[in-house]
C-alpha cells in the first residue's frame, strides 16, 4: 500500500490510497470463492465453475465490488496511522482506478481535528446562580410523593372533572368514516393529562357513566399521521366508569411508611436537604456551562462539517439506547411524535457544534496547562466503573485496552479543566 496525503481548506484532508495490483487480484479470487457455490452455469457442477469462465461470460466487474470492500478494510486502517492525522469523522470514499491486473486506487476524505487559538480562560464573569430551597418546593416533593402512594376509588354520583381516571369506549370517524387505529374499548385516562389529541379530555369533564356523547375534535397539522394531520374528526364516546384520586393524609404516620423517619417534620427536613443537594449540583453544572460558553466565545476554531455530522449520528444512537430502556425503538419514536431522522438532525445541530467546541476548547485547556493524569487517578476511575457495572476492579483493567485507558486519562484531563476554569470564575 501507498498513501499521499493533501490538506484541503475547513480542517479536511485527502488521502490517496494505492493496493498494489496482486492485492486487488488476490481480493477478487476470495470474492470469487465466496460466490461460486451461488452460480450455477450449464455444462459445470455448481461451485466447479472456473474464474475465468465466469469473468469471460459476465465480466470481471461482478467480482469488483466485493474486492474493493476487501482492500480498502485491510488497508484504510493502516492509512490512518500511518499519515498521522487525528480524523474525527468517517471517511468519504472515491473509487480512482478498479480494473483487474491493474493497482487499486481510491481516496478517502476526511475531517481533522481542528487547531484551537484560546482566548481569556480564567478569571470569567458569569452571574451569580442561587440555591434555595422554599416551603413551597417541599410541599412540591411531598405531593408527588402522595400522588404516588394515592388510592383511586371509584365513584358513581358525579359527573367526571379534572384528575379522574375515567374509562371509556370510543371510535373516531373523519367525514362520516370510521379510521384506522381510532377505536378502544374500556380504555383509562387520566384527565388532564393531555394523552389526547386537541380538547378531547375537556369535553369528557361534566359527563356521567353510562352516557353516551360524541368529541369534536381537530388534528394537529403536524400529526405523525398524515392522512389525518390538519383534519376534523368526531369520536362517538361512551363513559364506563370514573375513579377519583385519593391523597394520603400528610401526618406522622404517612412519613413513617414512606420513608426511614418517624415524623413528618424529619421527613420534610430530609427533603430540604435532599433538594438542596439537587439544586447545589445543578447550579454546579450550569456554572460550568457558563463559563465554557463564555471560553468557546473568547476562542478560534473551524469545526469541518463531516465532523458535525458525525456527532450528531452520535447524539441519535445516544437518544435511541436511552428510549430502548422504555422499550421504543427509535423508528416507533419517530413514528408517535411526528419527527423523522431529518428533522432530529436539523435540531440537533447547535447542541452538536456546542459539544465539539466545548470538548476543544477544554483539551486545549489541559495542554495549556500541562494538566496530568497519574496512574493512581486512572485506577480511581476504574474502581468507579468496576461499582457501576458490578466487576471486579482486576477483571475490568484486564479488558480495558491501552487506547482505552489514554481516553479514559484524556477524560479525567479534560474534567480538571473544567474544575480549573471555573474554580477561577468570578461570581457576580
Amino acid at each position: 500500500m501507498s498513501l499521499t496525503v493533501e490538506n484541503l481548506e475547513k480542517n479536511m484532508a485527502k488521502l490517496t490510497i494505492t493496493v498494489p495490483a496482486a492485492e486487488f487480484t488476490e481480493a477478487m479470487k476470495d470474492s470469487y470463492n465466496k460466490q461460486k457455490n451461488k452460480i450455477s452455469i450449464p455444462g459445470f457442477r455448481k461451485g466447479k465453475v472456473p474464474q475465468a469462465y465466469i469473468e469471460k461470460m459476465y465480466g470481471p466487474e461482478m467480482f469488483y465490488e466485493d474486492a474493493a470492500n476487501t482492500c480498502m478494510e485491510n488497508s484504510y486502517p493502516g492509512a490512518l496511522d500511518e499519515c498521522g492525522l487525528d480524523v474525527v469523522s468517517r471517511p468519504e470514499i472515491d473509487v480512482v482506478q478498479m480494473e483487474k491486473g491493474k493497482d487499486f486506487i481510491y481516496t478517502a476524505t476526511v475531517a481533522v481535528k481542528p487547531e484551537v487559538t484560546l482566548g481569556d480562560y480564567k478569571g470569567i464573569e458569569i452571574e451569580k446562580v442561587e440555591v434555595e430551597v422554599t416551603d413551597e418546593d417541599v410541599q412540591a416533593e411531598l405531593l408527588n410523593v402522595q400522588k404516588q402512594n394515592a388510592r383511586n376509588i371509584p365513584v358513581e354520583d358525579r359527573a367526571a372533572k379534572m384528575d379522574d381516571e375515567v374509562t371509556i369506549d370510543f371510535e373516531g370517524f373523519i367525514d362520516g368514516e370510521a379510521f384506522e387505529g381510532g377505536k378502544g374499548e374500556n380504555y383509562q385516562l387520566t384527565l388532564g393529562s393531555h394523552s389526547f389529541i386537541d380538547t378531547f379530555e375537556d369535553q369528557i369533564v361534566g359527563k356521567n357513566i353510562g352516557e353516551e356523547f360524541d368529541v369534536n375534535v381537530t388534528f394537529p397539522e403536524n400529526y405523525q399521521a398524515e392522512d389525518l394531520a390538519g383534519k376534523p374528526a368526531v369520536f362517538k364516546c361512551k363513559l364506563n366508569g370514573i375513579k377519583e384520586t385519593e391523597l394520603p393524609e400528610l401526618d406522622d404516620e404517612f412519613a413513617s411508611e414512606v420513608s426511614e423517619f418517624d415524623t413528618l417534620d424529619e421527613y420534610k427536613e430530609d427533603i430540604k436537604n435532599t433538594l438542596k443537594a439537587k439544586k447545589e449540583k445543578a447550579a454546579k453544572n450550569t456554572k460550568e456551562g457558563l463559563v465554557i460558553d463564555k471560553i468557546i466565545e473568547n476562542a478560534t476554531m473551524e469545526i469541518p462539517e463531516p465532523m458535525v455530522e458525525t456527532t450528531k449520528e452520535q447524539m441519535m444512537n445516544e437518544f435511541a439506547q436511552q428510549i430502548s430502556y422504555q422499550g421504543l425503538s427509535i423508528e416507533q419514536y419517530f413514528q408517535f411524535t411526528g419527527m423523522t431522522k431529518e428533522k432530529f438532525m436539523e435540531t440537533a445541530t447547535p447542541e452538536a457544534e456546542r459539544r465539539i467546541k466545548s470538548r476543544l476548547v477544554l483539551e486545549a485547556i489541559a495542554k495549556a496547562e500541562d494538566i496530568q493524569v497519574s496512574d493512581d487517578e486512572l485506577e480511581e476511575e476504574l474502581k468507579k466503573m468496576a461499582e457501576m457495572y458490578q466487576m471486579d476492579v482486576e477483571q475490568l483493567s484486564g479488558l480495558v485496552g491501552d487506547s482505552e485507558k489514554d481516553a479514559i486519562k484524556k477524560d479525567i484531563a479534560v474534567q480538571k479543566a473544567v474544575d480549573l476554569v471555573t474554580d477561577a470564575a468570578v461570581e457576580k
